[in-house]
């Protein structure tokens, strides 16, 4: 016997024949109010019976905001949209020509879709099989982001001369995340991967939902307060638009503005954004991210060191090799082999220098020796010896004076007359004045 939706009546397994129908199989029921405890559908039965009445509800179209949307294979669409104003969510797909308009979508948008109701048979999922979609507008909380975001802008609060520069080596290292979360594995083992034996103090918090702003904003003051904490995490790993709403509210952006200790926001994946990225001093895209950035690879600065080690080596060589060469150019100039060679030139200017002088000297003293003789000759010539040379004498009374009148004799005085050779001693005989 075969039922209309294709199952066919036979026995179900795990169950043997009752009392009563022990001479024949156990038939399933074919309505669900026949059945029962002891003879219940199979979840495949009921999943088929499920999917049977979906397909007779009508088509509908629906309002709502896409906070989630992978248009990555070809020809096939998945969005999920979200109620605009309760916390409401659908899955939404589509193929073909809808997959092709959904591409002009992004997360945020309001849009609405028309469509069937599909049930999934194999894990008992509904969503809504689209064919078309059309924007509304900016979706409800992206346009409030925006606004928010252009607010706080005009404020300043994201301007580059606020943000602080990371320490190059923390020693302690603040984190804030999610009890158990994939994010604080990832953060704390890529840490100690690349720079082991830095501390971390991890303050938990939640990372979506109504308590997560006010959470965030007590661990970053927390951390911010703690003069050990050198820096500071803030790590989500993916989800969806509406689940990192939290990282965008208002508080929690103002507390990242406003904390002294240089901050890292590493909220979701590489193409999530929210306003705490805006504020934090560097944002990372995923919280793997932010252990690269937050300290260096000890590899690298290994790496680093044996280079610039090896660089002052080469350094060293270069110049002692340098000096060395210059030692031996200077050892081996002739004028430290043979220093005497260094005296030839000096001893040359010496002799040069003597010889001129001897020839200054001479020619000096025998100019000075002729006018000597000339000035000898002069005097000769002036002297009273040549005039005594030739005849004549120099007459003298007793007292040495020269007598050179008669007037200046008396008869009877004693006279001495000089001759060329010796003196006559006289006495005058008579005066003659004439």
């Amino acid at each position: 016997m075969v039922f209309n939706n294709g199952y066919q009546t036979g026995y179900r397994q795990g169950y043997a024949p009752t009392a009563a129908s022990a001479a024949g199989p156990n038939e399933l029921p074919r309505m669900a109010a026949q059945t029962t405890a002891e003879n219940p559908w199979p979840v495949s039965m009921v999943s088929q019976k499920f999917h049977s009445a979906v397909e007779r509800w009508p088509a509908v179209w629906m309002e709502g905001q896409i906070i989630e949307i992978n248009t990555r294979r070809q020809g096939s669409a998945y969005l999920t949209l979200r109620d605009n104003d309760q916390d409401v969510s659908m899955s939404v797909l589509g193929f073909g020509a809808f997959a092709q308009m959904a591409r002009d979508y992004k997360q945020g948008d309001r849009v609405v879709v028309h469509g069937k109701a599909d049930l999934y048979v194999k894990s008992t999922r509904l969503s809504l099989r689209a064919d078309m979609i059309k924007r509304v507008g900016a979706g409800n909380l992206q346009e409030q982001i925006n606004q928010l975001r252009m607010r706080l802008k005009g404020e300043g609060l994201f301007d580059e001369s606020r943000k602080v520069a990371l320490p190059e080596f923390p020693k302690n290292i603040g984190l804030i995340c999610a009890p158990q979360a994939r994010a604080e594995g990832d953060v704390v083992m890529n840490v100690n991967l690349r720079w082991p034996g830095v501390r971390f103090t991890i303050v938990h918090a939640h990372v979506q939902g109504e308590q997560c702003p006010p959470d965030i904003v007590s661990a970053i003051q927390q951390l911010d307060a703690d003069p050990n904490v050198d820096v500071i995490i803030v790590a989500r790993g993916g989800g969806s638009f509406e689940d990192l709403m939290g990282f965008s509210d208002e508080r929690v952006v103002r507390a990242t503005a406003a904390c002294a200790t240089p901050i890292i926001s590493a909220i979701g994946h590489e193409d999530d954004w929210t306003l705490i990225d805006l504020a934090a001093d560097v944002r990372a895209s995923t919280p793997t991210d932010a252990a690269k950035r937050v300290v260096p690879d000890v590899r690298e600065q290994q790496q680093l060191i044996t280079e610039g080690i090896n660089r002052m080596r080469t350094f060293i060589a270069n110049r002692v090799g340098n000096e060395e060469r210059l030692v031996e150019g200077y050892a081996n100039r002739p004028s430290l082999t043979q220093p005497l060679t260094m005296l030839i030139p000096h001893e040359r200017d010496i002799a040069d220098a003597v010889s001129t002088m001897r020839n200054g000297l001479r020619r000096i003293v025998d100019e000075e020796q002729m006018q000597v003789e000339r000035l000898a000759a002069t005097l000769r010539a002036l002297s009273p010896q040549s005039t005594l040379d030739r005849g004549y004498a120099v007459l003298q009374n007793a007292d040495g004076a020269i007598i050179d009148d008669a007037s200046q004799v008396q008869v009877g005085d004693e006279l001495t007359l000089t001759l060329r050779r010796g003196k006559v001693v006289s006495q005058a005989q008579a005066v003659y004045d004439e």
